[in-house]
């Protein structure tokens, strides 16, 4: 059992480097919802998963996705906040 944890762990630690190097920043706005998806992750002790710019309500805000780990081996936990692009 601690074999197949220590690999899960291992493989989720690999996928989600993988996915941070896949994300590319563009100029303008896109950059920044990068930027501020990277300090709510450093806040929530995650991982940066998505960072993506959406129009809600007719205003431009940032929608960032983090995986948080999970307690006891459990799987990480999705968190997703919307904040203004300012």
């Amino acid at each position: 059992m601690n074999l197949r944890r220590a690999l899960s762990r291992s493989f989720l630690s690999a996928f989600f480097a993988a996915t941070l190097l896949a994300v590319q920043t563009v100029p303008g706005s896109a950059a920044d919802c990068y930027g501020i998806g990277q300090q709510i992750a450093a806040q929530d002790g995650g991982t940066l998963a998505k960072a993506n710019e959406a129009q809600r309500g007719g205003q431009t805000v940032c929608v960032i996705v983090v995986l948080v780990p999970g307690k006891d081996g459990q799987r990480p936990r999705r968190q997703e906040h919307v904040v203004p692009a300012d």
